[in-house]
């Protein structure tokens, strides 16, 4: 008896991976919000202060068996002892207090770097565009000339030497990712110059620098908005990494990257919790806006 074949249906493997591809979308969409407003109100909300030590070094969380009752006792408010959820690390501050503050250092400085990086790589991917050749051609070479180093390093070496404050990170890692948002905008607009309604414009008599910015310019932001949230992870990575070598956000300030150097060598002497929590935190968060972004990319070329 023969085998019966039964032809799969066109697009019946987007549909099966439709349900899977919009949890995660969600899944981004809640770490994204949860990021914004942890960045606002997470010093805020934290149990203790971030800046002040306890009376316990290296305490360990507690045990996964006395979590249930531990959260019992908290919300009815009973008389208990101090529960560190994280533990501490070794100057004794709260763990738990500082990862949900760390977002107002990491997630900020993230999102003003490309808030920059996207408005000055937008405007210098339209002028590559629409310009004069020579001039479109010293654009994407100095482009080329920022991405020939390597990102990590050169951040470095940028902040080190400008000095290690908020802003001089914030504009270190905007210098970096402009060039991404130059050959973005430039490749939309490219297209959009060809398209019907720029015709239609410069048949009014529009000139073509408003035409630039009124018609083509909003129709090319497409892939850079999309491309905005896959680079505030990228960011956030940066930030942390930098911290970490020593080159980033100054301590005490409640960053991922510090906790994560600061509780680097008890992890040899069995002190996991210092590095692991704040490592998950970030790992968490990029994975989040990566899922936001490939979330938005899909939805757009649908």
């Amino acid at each position: 008896m023969s085998e019966v074949v039964v032809p799969r249906l066109a697009g019946a493997d987007r549909a099966v991976s439709r349900p899977r591809a919009d949890w995660l979308f969600r899944f981004g969409c809640l770490i994204v919000m949860l990021s914004l407003v942890l960045m606002v109100i997470g010093p805020w909300i934290a149990p203790y202060d971030v800046g002040r030590p306890t009376d316990f070094i290296l305490e360990p969380p507690p045990a996964l068996r006395d979590v249930p009752r531990l959260l019992w006792l908290s919300i009815t408010n009973a008389p208990r002892e101090p529960v560190y959820w994280f533990g501490t690390d070794s100057a004794g501050l709260d763990i738990f207090s500082r990862v949900i503050a760390a977002p107002r250092a990491d997630v900020a400085i993230a999102l003003g770097a490309n808030l920059v990086s996207l408005t000055l790589g937008s405007l210098l991917g339209l002028a590559a565009g629409v310009a004069r050749p020579w001039i479109g051609a010293l654009i994407m070479r100095t482009s080329d000339l920022v991405q020939a180093f390597p990102v990590f390093i050169t951040g470095m070496i940028l902040v080190t030497l400008a000095g290690r404050s908020i802003g001089t990170i914030i504009l270190t890692l905007a210098l970096l990712y402009t060039p991404i948002y130059v050959r973005l905008t430039r490749s939309e607009v490219l297209t959009q110059r060809q398209r019907g309604f720029v015709d239609a414009a410069r048949a009014l008599g529009r000139r073509e620098a408003w035409i630039a910015l009124t018609h083509v310019l909003p129709n090319a932001m497409a892939p850079a908005l999309i491309q905005f949230s896959v680079t505030i992870g990228f960011a956030i990575l940066m930030t942390a990494g930098l911290s970490f070598v020593g080159a980033g956000v100054r301590p005490p300030t409640p960053e991922w990257g510090l906790m994560i150097a600061a509780g680097a060598d008890q992890i040899v002497q069995g002190e996991w919790w210092p590095s692991l929590f704040p490592g998950l935190a970030i790992s968490i968060t990029v994975f989040g806006y990566a899922a936001f972004g490939n979330g938005l990319e899909r939805r757009h070329a649908a």
